[in-house]
Order: C-alpha cells, then sequence, then structure tokens
C-alpha cells in the first residue's frame, strides 16, 4: 500500500504548529516541494531549507508564530490545514467550482496540468484540476 506523502507534510505541519515548535523536517519530494513554495510565496511559512542527510533529501521550514502577550489566554494556532483529496476518494473540481476559503482569505492548493498552484492562479488561468487541501 502506497503512502499518502501529502497528508504526511500536512500532519508533520499541523502537528508542529499546535506544539508551538519552530521547525519541521519533512522528506522532499517534487509535490512536496510545490506545496511548501506555495506555502512559502502565501505566507503561512517563513523559510525553506533544503538539508541533505544520508542521501536522503529533506526540507527544513521555519513556521511562523503569533506573539502571545497576555500568557493568560491560550495562543491561537496560526495555520489551518485541511486534507480533501485522498487516494481513496479523489476530488476534482472546474476552475467555475473551486471553493472559496473564508471568502477568499484563505487557500485552495490545487493539482493541474500545468503544476501545483492555489485556487486564485487556477481561476485566472480557467483551469480546474483535483483539489488538494485548504489553508486557512
Amino acid at each position: 500500500m502506497g503512502r499518502d506523502t501529502i497528508a504526511e507534510v500536512i500532519t508533520s505541519i499541523r502537528n508542529a504548529d499546535m506544539d508551538k515548535k519552530r521547525v519541521v523536517r519533512i522528506t522532499a519530494t517534487n509535490i512536496t516541494e510545490n506545496i511548501v513554495k506555495i506555502l512559502l510565496r502565501e505566507g503561512f511559512i517563513e523559510n525553506v531549507r533544503k538539508h541533505r542527510e544520508n542521501n536522503k533529501d529533506f526540507l527544513v521550514l521555519t513556521l511562523r508564530h503569533r506573539r502571545n502577550r497576555n500568557r493568560k489566554r491560550p495562543c491561537r494556532n496560526l495555520l489551518n490545514l485541511k486534507r480533501i483529496s485522498r487516494p481513496g476518494l479523489r476530488i476534482y473540481s472546474n476552475y467555475r467550482q473551486i471553493p472559496r476559503i473564508l471568502g477568499g482569505m484563505g487557500i485552495v492548493i490545487i493539482s493541474t496540468s500545468r503544476g501545483i498552484m492555489t485556487d486564485r492562479e487556477a481561476r485566472l488561468e480557467r483551469i480546474g484540476g483535483e483539489i488538494l487541501c485548504y489553508i486557512w
């Protein structure tokens, strides 16, 4: 049975964000690199660097956190990620039916025939594809 690398990346980032960790290490594949580039471009993470260890490539992500000035209240998470299409149930959409997350405040990552892109880019290029995940 194959592994769902996209779900592993999303879960690693979500768990590190809930644990208030600054650095996350994930395996580097073409899909994960494209997703991380989108997260970096949209401002959800601060920095990315590639690391090689034992002939395996890893991406080291630096997460962005909110500063909690009032220590009594718990700090809310900055990242909310949700996997949509999965190996057991693929979800496809044309460009007109791509959902808007929080009225356009969040982003949808879509795998299209022209590569992995955000919902805004897909609407501009008038191209649909597989909905990978929501981020808000």
